[in-house]
């Protein structure tokens, strides 16, 4: 990857946490489209919808915030309409797919967090975790324990260990590289929850590093 592709790519995660809804993140994205393409203005709305295989009535909807059906199928569609990269995608996928809040999945539980710490603790040949929507360590395993000793502390955070801890410089092969695909989750979950006070304590966290603010 370039380095131009990665400052477009950073540019765009930017914006996106700017505007945290559908109708602002579609007219930014059929500007840049235009953009991509040469055209000196944003792609038309009647363009886009052709591109998709779908009215431009119900497109327009779609962008003026209505609650339009949005299948996977659709979600590609559109991704490919206005020739999306891979974080805008990704943005998209998150924003339609993951409506349901954490605190809604937590009340419908059914047991399942139950067994989900049942099943890392029987896993026996490799370190196993389980975190939560802001990575912080809900459970984990003996050999996780045994490896990764800062699982044990109050309030342990894979996010903050990874991003802010020496010893993961130490443990972490190619710590940059997994550093920046960390950094890009965090930037996706705020996306995503905006207001949440623990990932925007982690934000103000990293952009304290450094290396990390680099």
């Amino acid at each position: 990857m370039t380095e131009s592709r990665d400052s477009d790519i950073t540019e765009a995660a930017e914006f996106q946490l700017e505007f945290a809804d559908l109708p602002h993140l579609l007219r930014a994205w059929r500007a840049e489209a235009g953009a991509k393409l040469g055209r000196g203005k944003a792609l038309p709305q009647k363009e886009v919808a052709q591109r998709m295989g779908v009215s431009e009535r119900w497109y327009r909807a779609l962008e003026s915030g209505a609650q339009v059906p949005l299948t996977l199928d659709t979600l590609t569609q559109l991704a490919e309409a206005l020739d999306l990269g891979p974080d805008e995608r990704t943005a998209l996928y998150w924003y339609r797919l993951s409506e349901v809040s954490d605190v809604e999945r937590g009340a419908d539980d059914g047991g399942r967090l139950g067994r989900l710490k049942d099943l890392v603790d029987s896993q026996t040949t490799f370190p196993a975790y389980l975190i939560d929507h802001a990575w912080n360590i809900i459970t984990y395993n003996a050999l996780m324990a045994r490896w990764f000793p800062w699982v044990c502390e109050p309030e342990a955070n894979l996010m903050r260990w990874v991003l802010l801890n020496p010893e993961s410089r130490e443990q972490i092969v190619d710590w940059r590289k997994q550093a920046a695909l960390y950094l890009a989750q965090l930037r996706f979950a705020l996306f995503r929850s905006p207001d949440d006070p623990t990932l925007n304590d982690l934000l103000t966290s990293v952009q304290h590093e450094p290396v990390c603010r680099e």
